[in-house]
């Protein structure tokens, strides 16, 4: 077992939480060990006792003592079903982290994880987030949403300034959101827009959208445009998806719309009667949003990739496809 050990803090990991440090730099130890060590004050940072919230600045140095973990052991790779129902919210929402700094959090949101609260949700983003409420009694805020079912990355703000412009960016659609889906058959053009309106009715089963008339009561203007990027024969199709406004189930319902809807929809896949699900495939929804480009309260551009969840990755590799081919900005 190593000695006690100091590090530095680097130029990029101003404004990181301590424990979101730790979980980079030793990913083998666990949430509960992390907090044992810091309420003991055997973590230090530049010798002076911290909390699992403190905020590291570049040039601080902190104080590590024997850690007894492997990091072979490192409990990582893909979120599954006990982890959600498991996993202490910290922990759980530190291995959903693409990007922090002091304005803003940028999680890769598993599928199947609830942002808001709901009729049968009894965990979701929302509330886990209250994990990360600072010193000053700050929670992290919300600043737009994913289906529970769909994955990919999903942008909080540490502060209500950095909310407040993060909002902004939104409304006035001064971001790109990339979203991958595997859907049934293949469309007719390689690409094009998919204008409609739409409006939500309540149900049974929870909220649904359906195409609506122009000038319909509570109906709203969708826009969204896709490209094929590769496809299966006829049988099975990549498209790279953009929603150019933002209405509940959107993509969703733009898909079956133009008669390829997306694989594992439980709310809008309707099969074909000669249609079969392909083996070898899981029946969940194939929808992550895979990249976003937003304006950084700070100022310049935030441009963050979630990777695919596990189900999807299955899918690509069954299918031959290679993840490169979408030719993604970095």
């Amino acid at each position: 077992m190593a000695g006690i050990e100091h590090r530095q803090v680097d130029s990029d990991e101003a404004g990181m939480r301590l424990d979101r440090w730790f979980k980079v730099h030793f990913p083998g130890l666990g949430f509960g060990p992390l907090q044992k060590l810091l309420r003991s004050g055997q973590i230090r940072v530049d010798g002076a006792r911290a909390k699992s919230d403190t905020r590291i600045q570049p040039g601080q140095t902190i104080r590590i003592p024997p850690l007894g973990v492997d990091p072979k052991e490192a409990k990582s790779g893909p979120i599954g079903g006990r982890d959600l129902r498991q996993s202490p919210d910290g922990e759980l929402l530190s291995r959903m982290v693409l990007h922090e700094d002091a304005k803003v959090i940028v999680l890769n949101k598993p599928a199947g994880l609830a942002v808001q609260g709901g009729s049968g949700v009894n965990r979701h983003i929302d509330k886990m987030l209250e994990a990360w409420t600072s010193q000053k009694g700050e929670k992290p805020r919300l600043v737009h949403r994913l289906d529970r079912d769909t994955s990919g990355v999903l942008v909080v703000a540490r502060t209500r300034g950095a909310a407040q412009q993060l909002t902004a960016a939104f409304r006035e659609r001064d971001t790109k959101k990339t979203y991958w889906a595997l859907v049934r058959g293949v469309p007719r053009k390689r690409e094009d827009k998919i204008s409609t309106w739409l409006v939500k009715e309540p149900t049974p089963d929870g909220d649904r959208v359906r195409i609506a008339k122009h000038g319909e009561d509570g109906a709203d203007h969708a826009i969204s445009y896709y490209r094929i990027v590769e496809q299966a024969g006829q049988n099975l199709a990549w498209l790279e998806m953009e929603p150019y406004t933002g209405r509940t189930h959107q993509l969703r319902v733009h898909a079956a719309h133009i008669g390829h809807p997306i694989i594992g929809d439980p709310k809008y896949f309707e099969a074909d009667v000669n249609w079969t699900f392909p083996g070898g495939m899981q029946n969940r929804l194939h929808l992550h949003a895979r990249h976003i480009d937003i304006p950084h309260p700070n100022g310049g551009r935030l441009k963050i990739t979630a990777p695919l969840p596990q189900h999807m990755v299955q899918s690509w590799n069954l299918l031959g496809f290679d993840e490169n081919a979408a030719g993604e900005e970095e």
